[in-house]
């Protein structure tokens, strides 16, 4: 069951931008539409917005626009790389496009997590 609700015009609208992006899947993020690339998250449609994991300049560049703000999920502390982008008209995310190949091209340059070890008993 997802903790918030989506938007699923802004679905149909990202799944026409980012699917044609060599690598990039979509997915789940707690229950939510997930963009991943090379299995790492870079976006999701969280409630009425858009999430979207970017390097640290690039979120304090995106921060200055109407309509964006820290990533903050369920009511927590703001996730660093994170920002929300809010618009009613699904379409206007179109007009992010740069910001969304930023998201994949950092993502795809981060390092991969190693598997957690399960403790011994």
């Amino acid at each position: 069951m997802p903790i918030a609700e989506s938007n699923q015009k802004h679905k149909e609208v990202l799944d026409g931008m980012l699917l044609d992006i060599p690598g990039v899947k979509a997915g789940k993020m707690f229950g939510l539409p997930g963009y991943y690339v090379d299995g790492k998250l870079f976006a999701c449609v969280w409630e009425d917005g858009v999430s979207l994991k970017v390097p640290v300049e690039v979120r304090e560049e995106l921060l200055k626009k109407r309509g964006v703000e820290p990533f903050v999920p369920m009511e927590g502390r703001p996730m660093r790389e994170w920002v929300l982008i809010n618009r009613k008209n699904s379409r206007d995310y179109l007009k992010l496009e740069d910001a969304f190949i930023s998201s994949v091209e950092y993502v795809l340059s981060l390092p991969r997590k190693s598997p957690r070890k399960k403790a011994r008993k």
